[in-house]
């Protein structure tokens, strides 16, 4: 069962509340950047469960009411684009990881990190953890930690639409695009614009 191969090794070494923790949105050049953590009960059935990035918008979305239903214990944390200005990226990352870890409601003894870093200049994880490049492929909790995160910043993203309806944030989600160039050049940055990601973008102008 290789989804839950990450989990398995926990489990062996005596580890009993395992979660897994993901982020989403660390490229984007505006919004926050999210993350998720989970606690699954062992072995739960959640058929269609894989990375975020692998399934559809309509899947995702399908799988995050499931997700909370049935974990025994999950929450969502972000950090927003001003201080992703102030510190840096992978800082955000790590604090947001963290911060979702600390909220869950059970006391994880042991977390699973999807990726290679553990902390930043300003942020690190400081539960006891393994770090795993895919490991939202090897790992049914950090697969769902990744759902959670990633749903809840499109939910957000979506809100900001509705708030800035000019930079179609709606279409793009805040990252890179042509379309969001475009408009970027047009309306100039946003206040849940990234400054420090549109360095490139201004010293072409």
């Amino acid at each position: 069962m290789r989804l839950w191969e990450l989990e398995e090794e926990c489990w062996a070494q005596g580890y009993t509340l395992v979660c897994g923790a993901d982020e989403a949105g660390a490229g984007p050049l505006a919004g926050p950047v999210y993350a998720g953590a989970v606690i699954l009960p062992r072995y739960i059935e959640l058929p269609g469960l894989n990375d975020s990035k692998q399934l559809t918008e309509k899947r995702r979305e399908g799988l995050f009411p499931v997700i909370q239903e049935v974990a025994e214990a999950w929450s969502v944390a972000s950090v927003d684009a001003a201080e992703i200005d102030a510190t840096d990226i992978l800082s955000a990352r790590m604090k947001a990881m963290q911060m979702a870890i600390d909220a869950l409601g059970l006391k994880a003894d042991f977390a699973l990190i999807d990726g290679n870093r553990d902390k930043g200049k300003t942020a690190a994880i400081t539960t006891p953890h393994h770090c795993a490049v895919k490991g939202d492929n090897l790992s049914a909790s950090v697969a769902a930690a990744s759902i959670l995160a990633k749903v809840s910043r499109d939910r957000y993203m979506l809100e900001m639409a509705a708030q800035y309806p000019e930079y179609a944030f709606e279409k793009h989600k805040g990252y890179g695009t042509k379309l969001h160039y475009e408009m970027l050049d047009k309306y100039g940055p946003s206040p849940i614009h990234r400054k420090t990601f549109l360095r490139t973008w201004e010293g072409r102008k």
